[in-house]
């Protein structure tokens, strides 16, 4: 399990770290493996990319947690993927909910899976960078490197949504350093926190996930759920169910702030 701090999540990525993903990158194959970076080219990014990076502004260097959306208001957000299995299940209840979430994405499984980033973006949804590698002790490595997972991974998930921009920055683990949370918001990626962690990545049941949310939604707007990593059917029965809970008790939805 990753480690978790001031209300950021811990979830693993076993999909990336625990098999090599290979990428064709500017005719390159790279392998990712535990603790390990991939060069992407500056060159990677195609015409549409570098016109969202041209118009790209920075952005707070603070970690955000609240909603832009006025009143009574939650943010959704989904780590670790996109995942073929898992991904489309997550859209599906997201659409029949009427709720825009914010995912983060693994670079990798991006560049496996550009179409399910471009279906993500075709939604309405927002986009979040959490890295090259998921490492959680990113914070402990040199500045290079964390620039490397930071910036690859933007690039990755950038070309894989034919150019959309990602938004956010979300550290795995919540391993967040100064540099790099001023390295993502000079590139337009605001850090993104949470402050509800549904635990939907721990053994345990729908309802004991349902209770988990019930019991942490007082502690603020952002609430964390994941698509990859592992087997998500418990956490796609959760948010079928806690979606309409949810608006039951006044909420509406929104994106964090930027």
């Amino acid at each position: 399990m990753g480690r978790r701090r001031f209300g950021i999540e811990g979830g693993i990525i076993g999909v990336v770290a625990a098999a090599a993903v290979s990428l064709t990158t500017a005719g390159i194959l790279a392998f990712v493996q535990p603790g390990a970076t991939v060069k992407a080219s500056a060159d990677t990014v195609d015409s549409a990319g570098k016109g969202s990076a041209a118009r790209r502004v920075k952005v707070d260097t603070s970690i955000v947690h609240a909603s832009d959306r006025p009143g009574r208001s939650l943010n959704i957000t989904i780590d670790d993927g996109p995942d073929p299995v898992w991904t489309p299940k997550v859209l599906d209840v997201l659409k029949k909910h009427n709720v825009k979430a914010t995912f983060c994405m693994i670079g990798p499984q991006a560049a496996a899976h550009p179409d399910l980033v471009k279906r993500v973006v075709a939604a309405g949804h927002k986009l979040c960078n959490h890295t090259v590698s998921h490492n959680t002790a990113m914070d402990h490595r040199p500045e290079s490197y964390q620039a490397e997972q930071i910036l690859d991974a933007q690039k990755m998930i950038e070309k894989a949504a034919g150019g959309a921009q990602v938004e956010y920055y979300r550290a795995p683990g919540g391993a967040f350093t100064p540099y790099s949370r001023r390295l993502a918001a000079d590139h337009g990626m605001r850090p993104l926190g949470w402050n509800v962690d549904s635990k939907d990545f721990e053994s345990g049941s729908v309802e004991r996930i349902e209770a988990t949310v019930h019991s942490e939604l007082h502690l603020g707007p952002t609430v964390l759920f994941h698509d990859g990593g592992g087997n998500r059917a418990r956490t796609v029965a959760s948010l079928d169910r806690l979606l309409p809970w949810m608006k039951q008790q006044g909420y509406g939805f929104g994106f964090p702030q930027r």
